[in-house]
C-alpha cells in the first residue's frame, strides 16, 4: 500500500511526462489506484481527481482504463452510484472516442451473463455520447456498437405473457426502450441529411446499419414476443419504432416484403432474413403497424401470393409464438380474398403447396390445443378462397398426401358441401358434378390396404365416406343428370362396399375372438389365483389406436375390444342403410 504521499508523487510524474512516454504499467498502475479508490468507497474522492483541472491531460491519456471498475461499480448499485455515473459521464466527453468506443466493446462483449441488461441499461447513453463524438467512421462504429449490445439481449428470455412483460425479471423490456432512445440521433440525423439532400457514402452506410439493427430486432425479441395492439407494452412500442424507423431512413416497406429489396443484408443469411421479413409482415398486415402509410396499390392475392412465403417460415417452426404468428397473418392474408377466387395455378407455387402440408402437420401434430383450433379455422378458410377447380385439386392432393384419417374425413366433408354447393344451377361445374368427381370418388371410397385395412384407425374416414355416399344417393336426381357419371358412381360404390363388408367381416371375427380369449383367460386367471397352480397365460398383443390391447387392465380391454364390435356394427348398419336407399330408388325407377 502506498502513502498519501507516494500516490501524490506518482500524480505528479504523470502530469510531467508527455503522453508518449507513459509505459503500459503507468496505466496499469493508474487502473489499480483508481480500483483502490471505488473498492474503499472513496468514490467521491476519485471524481473530483477526474474533475481536477490540473488532470486532464493524464485523464484525457488513461482514463478509458477506470472505465470498467467504474461501470462494475454503478452495476453493483451501491451509495457511490452518483459519484461513478458521474465520472464515467466526464470520461465520455474527455478521452478520445475511439480509446473509449475499444472500451465499450470490450466491456460489452465480456458482459457477465447475470448482468446483461444492468450492463447495457448502464452503458447505452454513455456509448450514444462517444458515438456522436464522431466525426470519421461513424457509421461502422454505430453498427459495430449495435452488433454487439444486439448479440448479448439475444442471451436474455423473452417474456411470452403479460405477467411475464410487467415484471420484466430479466430486463430485456427496459434495454429495448433504452435501444430506441439509442438509435434516435442517428435515425434523426439520417432524416435531417436526407431532407437537405446532402447524403454521402458515410450517410448510406449509416442507413445500411440501422437497417441492419432494424432487422436483426424484428427476428430477436419481437418474433418470440406475443404483441397486442390493445396492450401497449414496452415490446410492442419497441415494435413500433422498428416499423417507424424503416421508412425514416427511406427503407420501403413494400420493397422488403415483395421485391426482396434487403440489398443490404451482409450480415443475415436467407433464414434469418426471412423470419425478419416474416415478423414484418405480421406487424403490418395483422398488428396494423403502419399500415396507413403503406401502399394500398396491390390486390389482395398478390398480397397473399408474397405472404405465403413467410407464412410458410413461420409454420416451419416447432415455437409456439412463430407458429401463432404464422396463423394469424395466413388468416389476415386469406380474409381480403373473395371466397371461390383463388386459381388453380397457384397451387403450382411451391409454397401454397407447403403451407398448407405444414398446417396438416400442425393439426395432427401440435400438442397445444388452441393452435390446433386456430389452424382448423384457417384451414377451412384457405379452402372457402379456393375456386372450383383448385378445390378439386387440393382434396386429391390432401387425400394422397395427409395418411390422417382425421384430415381425410375432414376433406371429405368439404367434399360433400362442395357437392352441395355444385347442385344449385348458379353453382354447377365439372369438378363436382361432372366426371372429374370421379377421380375424388376413387381416393374417397377404397381401403388403402384392402381387407387388411385397420377399420378402427381408420373409422373416421370410413364412417364419413359413408355419409358422403348415403347424401349422393339421397340426391341421386342432380347426379343422374350426368348418365356416365352415375353410372361409373354405381360401379365405385358397389366395388367399395363389397370390400368393406368382407373387411368388417374378417374385423369382427378377429376382435370376438379376442374377446372370447379375454373372457377365457380371466376365468383361467381366477382359477389359477385360487389354485395357485401354474402362471398367468399372456394374452395375444393386439394394436388398437397405437395402444397395445395386452399392456391395458382386463376391464379396458374389456371395454376397447367390446367398443371395436359397436363400431363395426354402426358401420355395418350404414351401409344397410346405403343399399336399402339404393333398392328404394330402383324401386321407384322402374
Amino acid at each position: 500500500m502506498m502513502n498519501e504521499d507516494q500516490v501524490n508523487a506518482i500524480i505528479q510524474t504523470w502530469r510531467d511526462t508527455q503522453e508518449e512516454d507513459l509505459k503500459p504499467e503507468d496505466y496499469k498502475q493508474f487502473q489499480n489506484l483508481g480500483s483502490t479508490c471505488l473498492s474503499e468507497c472513496d468514490s467521491e474522492q476519485l471524481l473530483k481527481f477526474i474533475q481536477d483541472e490540473k488532470n486532464q491531460g493524464i485523464v484525457k491519456s488513461m482514463g478509458c482504463v477506470l472505465l470498467a471498475p467504474l461501470v462494475k461499480e454503478v452495476i453493483k448499485k451501491d451509495k457511490s452510484l452518483d459519484h461513478c455515473q458521474a465520472a464515467i459521464t466526464h470520461l465520455t466527453k474527455t478521452c478520445r472516442p475511439n480509446e473509449l468506443l475499444c472500451s465499450l466493446h470490450e466491456l460489452i462483449e465480456d458482459t457477465d451473463p447475470g448482468a446483461i441488461s444492468e450492463t447495457i441499461l448502464t452503458l447505452l447513453p454513455h456509448l450514444q455520447t462517444v458515438l456522436l463524438r464522431l466525426d470519421e467512421k461513424k457509421a461502422a462504429c454505430v453498427g459495430m456498437a449495435l452488433s454487439a449490445v444486439h448479440k448479448q439481449l439475444s442471451r436474455l428470455p423473452v417474456p411470452y405473457t403479460q405477467k411475464q412483460e410487467d415484471a420484466d425479471a430479466y430486463g430485456l423490456c427496459r434495454c429495448c426502450t433504452a435501444l430506441a432512445v439509442f438509435t434516435k440521433p442517428f435515425i434523426e440525423e439520417v432524416k435531417r441529411k436526407d431532407a437537405n439532400g446532402v447524403c454521402n457514402t458515410e450517410d448510406e452506410e449509416l442507413k445500411t446499419e440501422l437497417l441492419k439493427f432494424c432487422m436483426r430486432s424484428l427476428r430477436e425479441p419481437l418474433l418470440e414476443a406475443e404483441l397486442h395492439k390493445d396492450r401497449q407494452s414496452p415490446l410492442w412500442l419497441f415494435a413500433v419504432e422498428i416499423m417507424v424507423t424503416l421508412p425514416a431512413i427511406k427503407e420501403s416497406l413494400s420493397g422488403l416484403l415483395f421485391f426482396s429489396s434487403l440489398r443490404r443484408s451482409t450480415v443475415m443469411n436467407n433464414s434469418q432474413s426471412k423470419e425478419s421479413r416474416a415478423c414484418l409482415a405480421y406487424l403490418l398486415f395483422v398488428q396494423l403497424i403502419t399500415i396507413d402509410s403503406f401502399p394500398a396499390v396491390f390486390s389482395p392475392v398478390f398480397v397473399l401470393q408474397c405472404n405465403m412465403e413467410y407464412i410458410n417460415q413461420l409454420l416451419s417452426s416447432k415455437k409456439e409464438s412463430h407458429l401463432l404468428k404464422g396463423l394469424e397473418l395466413f388468416a389476415k392474408s386469406l380474409e381480403c380474398v373473395q371466397d371461390n377466387s383463388l386459381p388453380v395455378n397457384l397451387l403450382e407455387l411451391k409454397s401454397f403447396y407447403s403451407v398448407p402440408q405444414n398446417l396438416r402437420q400442425l393439426l395432427t401434430d401440435c400438442p397445444i390445443h388452441h393452435l390446433r383450433e386456430s389452424g382448423l379455422q384457417v384451414f377451412q378458410l384457405f379452402i372457402n378462397k379456393l375456386d372450383a377447380e383448385a378445390k378439386h385439386k387440393f382434396f386429391r392432393c390432401m387425400l394422397k398426401t395427409s395418411n390422417h384419417t382425421g384430415v381425410e374425413s375432414y376433406i371429405i366433408k368439404n367434399i360433400r358441401n362442395q357437392i352441395e354447393f355444385s347442385m344449385k344451377p348458379e353453382n354447377t361445374n365439372k369438378w363436382f358434378m361432372g366426371m372429374e368427381l370421379l377421380s375424388l370418388l376413387g381416393l374417397v371410397l377404397r381401403l388403402p390396404q384392402g381387407t387388411a385395412t385397420d377399420l378402427l384407425n381408420s373409422m373416421d374416414k370410413i364412417m364419413e365416406s359413408l355419409n358422403l355416399l348415403r347424401y349422393m344417393l339421397i340426391r341421386d336426381k342432380e347426379l343422374r343428370n350426368n348418365a356416365n357419371v352415375w353410372e361409373e358412381l354405381c360401379k365405385i360404390k358397389d366395388e367399395y362396399l363389397k370390400m368393406l363388408r368382407v373387411c368388417i367381416s374378417i374385423s369382427r371375427a378377429y376382435y370376438s375372438a379376442e374377446l372370447k380369449a379375454l373372457k377365457e383367460d380371466q376365468k383361467l386367471k381366477a382359477k389359477e389365483a385360487r389354485d395357485a397352480a401354474r402362471s398367468t397365460r399372456l394374452i395375444k398383443s393386439i394394436t388398437v389406436k397405437h395402444e397395445n390391447v395386452s399392456n391395458m387392465s382386463p376391464e379396458v380391454q374389456h371395454q376397447v375390444l367390446q367398443s371395436a364390435l359397436v363400431t363395426f356394427d354402426l358401420m355395418e348398419s350404414l351401409i344397410v342403410r346405403i343399399e336399402e336407399i339404393t333398392d328404394e330408388k330402383l324401386s321407384k325407377s322402374t
